[in-house]
């Protein structure tokens, strides 16, 4: 069963002076553009802020030291072993109050009033601690249960769904949600290999892939698994569905003044980021920048999973 103590005792591991060993061997927490976030957001003493994927806290350990005295930190997130991870790292003795809620972001209207929020972040990717623990099935590079939900109270895991969906649908799936060109024959070798043994594993979907691409084919900059795996997780947690809808809810949880930044992944999540912030632009609202901001070469270089990374901000003017 997986705990939040045992993922908190992981990370501490990982991240610890002098382990050196660990942390070469596995990736460090990294709040993803955490420079030009805290740039870009409203923050000073007695500010509400909402971190509405709170994850770890690496963001919101940042932010609560600049609100401080008298601020209050409004944290949400899905995954409830990363909510009690975040909980146990953020210091309350910094004079700030801090309100953490088992719930996903998209449901924030119930815990944020309309008008209450200095500055709210949204990142919408995964942190190192969901996909370097093997018992989640998030990533390729372990041997684990197909699951990859981010709550396991809600939904059905991965493998439940590869194993059902029809060979359209989940040709769709890595086409929409992965960018994946071998859609077709990634979804055609599930298919054929399901027939006699059903998905089980990550590294069942893997062989399926690896099966699917020629080994000429592959690109040498990630691994031929990366676009399948995400459009799976994709699915499976409904990612993208209400998310034009939340941002539009989120937008209006705003003061005067307050801004709402977004960090996305995906192509999928950028376009419905954009399309929400252009529909919003000039109704009291503003974009902050036209083109979205991209991480640095030097944090790529010390973070490779934020390479993807694209940030988005919007300020409310009236």
């Amino acid at each position: 069963m997986i705990t939040a103590r045992k993922v908190l005792r992981a990370w501490r591991i990982r991240g610890s002076v002098g382990d050196t060993k660990a942390m070469s061997s596995q990736p460090k927490h990294d709040p993803v553009m955490l420079e030009e976030i805290l740039e870009i957001l409203p923050l000073h003493p007695e500010a509400t802020v909402v971190d509405g994927t709170i994850g770890l806290g690496g963001h919101s350990l940042e932010l609560s030291k600049r609100i401080a005295p008298g601020g209050r930190l409004i944290g949400l997130d899905w995954d409830s072993s990363m909510l009690s991870i975040a909980r146990e790292r953020l210091d309350a003795g910094q004079e700030v109050q801090i309100d953490l809620h088992h719930l996903d972001f998209r449901r924030m209207r119930e815990v944020v009033a309309e008008g209450a929020a200095d500055a709210i972040l949204l990142d919408l990717g995964l942190n190192s601690a969901q996909v370097d623990n093997p018992e989640r099935g998030f990533s390729f590079n372990a041997d684990a249960q197909l699951d990859m939900r981010m709550d396991s109270s809600g939904s059905e895991p991965a493998s439940a769904a590869l194993n059902r969906m029809s060979m359209g649908e989940i040709e769709q799936m890595l086409w929409d949600l992965g960018d994946e060109r071998w859609a077709r024959a990634i979804a055609r070798e599930i298919v054929e290999r399901r027939k006699t043994r059903p998905l089980r594993t990550t590294q069942d979907l893997v062989a399926c892939v690896l099966a699917a691409i020629p080994a000429g084919a592959r690109e040498k900059r990630i691994h031929p698994s990366t676009r399948t795996f995400q459009a799976v997780r994709i699915f499976v947690n409904r990612e993208l569905e209400g998310l034009g809808e939340a941002l539009q809810d989120a937008a209006a949880c705003l003061a005067p003044g307050g801004v709402l930044a977004v960090l996305s992944y995906h192509s999928g999540e950028d376009r419905l980021v954009k399309g929400a912030f252009r529909a919003l632009d000039g109704h009291g609202f503003a974009e902050l920048f036209r083109k979205p901001r991209t991480p640095s070469q030097q944090e790529i270089l010390r973070n490779p999973r934020s390479r993807s990374a694209k940030l988005r901000a919007i300020r409310r003017d009236s």
